[in-house]
């Protein structure tokens, strides 16, 4: 069964407040998204292969630690994971983004694909699916069997918020998945909306609500 990782510090929680109150302007909401995102990256990279490299410093030669070739993919979820991946680039600059676009059937609410253009490699990479919201599960459950099919063999899936419907989805059909989230909030509405959320993540990051 794939883990699943509750971010729980201060600075986290701290704006995962202010990226809530509807009255938090779009600049500074894309700003918080970012902001957490990078912060999660670190928990996400926790387990990335380190090898020893001799360098010289100013005072003398000794031994250190350095990436082992960490190959990194970023997916994000079109089009509210966008937000998410600046940040995390900020911390890998030499991961490579795929895309994959899927949007809820107002009636369905299944979801239904419309783009996807991932890296060749992906087979041979950690890929990290990020999206803002856990809801349903069915877009996260969707884009990681996407990936699988394309050949992604070690696959992580990173939300800010989740509802205990999406959690268990997800966890139901990609057991092998870890999961990492900087909220589990209470439920979701008969509109399929997480309570108690933050509204549309798209809509706020996007100024189109």
């Amino acid at each position: 069964m794939g883990k699943v990782y509750l971010y729980e510090h201060p600075l986290i929680q701290h704006k995962m407040s202010i990226l809530r109150d509807k009255n938090t302007p779009v600049k500074v909401f894309r700003e918080l998204v970012k902001e957490i995102s990078m912060l999660m990256t670190f928990e996400v990279t926790r387990d990335l292969p380190l090898e020893d490299v001799e360098i010289e410093t100013p005072i003398c030669r000794a031994t250190f630690k350095r990436l082992k070739g960490a190959d990194l993919g970023i997916v994000p979820v079109l089009r509210a994971g966008l937000g998410m991946v600046d940040g995390m680039l900020d911390m890998i600059p030499n991961a490579k983004v795929g895309h994959v676009g899927l949007y809820r059937d107002p009636v369905t609410k299944e979801p239904v694909e419309y783009y996807c253009k991932l890296p060749e490699d992906l087979d041979k990479r950690r890929m990290i699916i990020v999206d803002p919201m856990l809801a349903t599960g069915g877009s996260s459950c969707a884009a990681i069997q996407l990936l699988k099919k394309k050949g992604a063999q070690n696959i992580a899936l990173m939300c800010l918020i989740a509802a205990p419907e999406g959690m268990k989805a997800v966890q139901d059909e990609h057991p092998d998945v870890d999961i990492y989230i900087a909220a589990l909030d209470e439920k979701l509405n008969e509109d399929s909306y997480i309570v108690p959320g933050l509204g549309d993540a798209g809509d706020r990051i996007f100024g189109t609500r």
